[in-house]
């Protein structure tokens, strides 16, 4: 489960990847480039600590799981909070882009 999970975080950012990719134009002003930086970086780094946070616990998890397997499920539902870290940023980086471009001067 923990390798799903982390596959998952690194979907995340590429599916943020795409998004600012494909709204880059060759003329914008600073403060959508910066929004659009601040987006990739509150993605990665929730993806970042979501991934420490899954490695951590389901490490633990196995090795609990291998003695008493009556924790399997309590792992489980803490590697699926962990991964909520991710998809947080996620959805902050997808309301950052949003609203990159609103009320913003161009530049010439």
């Amino acid at each position: 489960m923990p390798p799903i999970l982390a596959g998952v975080l690194s979907i995340y950012g590429l599916v943020i990847g795409v998004v600012i990719s494909s709204a880059l134009k060759e003329k914008s002003a600073l403060h959508t480039n910066f929004m659009y930086l601040s987006a990739g970086l509150a993605c990665g780094l929730c993806c970042l600590s979501a991934g420490f946070c899954i490695g951590i616990v389901g490490d633990a998890g196995v090795r609990g799981t291998a003695q008493q397997p009556r924790l399997f499920m309590g792992m489980i539902l803490m590697l699926i909070f962990g991964e909520a870290l991710g998809l947080y940023g996620l959805i902050i980086a997808l309301l950052m882009i949003q609203t990159a471009t609103v009320d913003v001067t161009r530049c010439l």
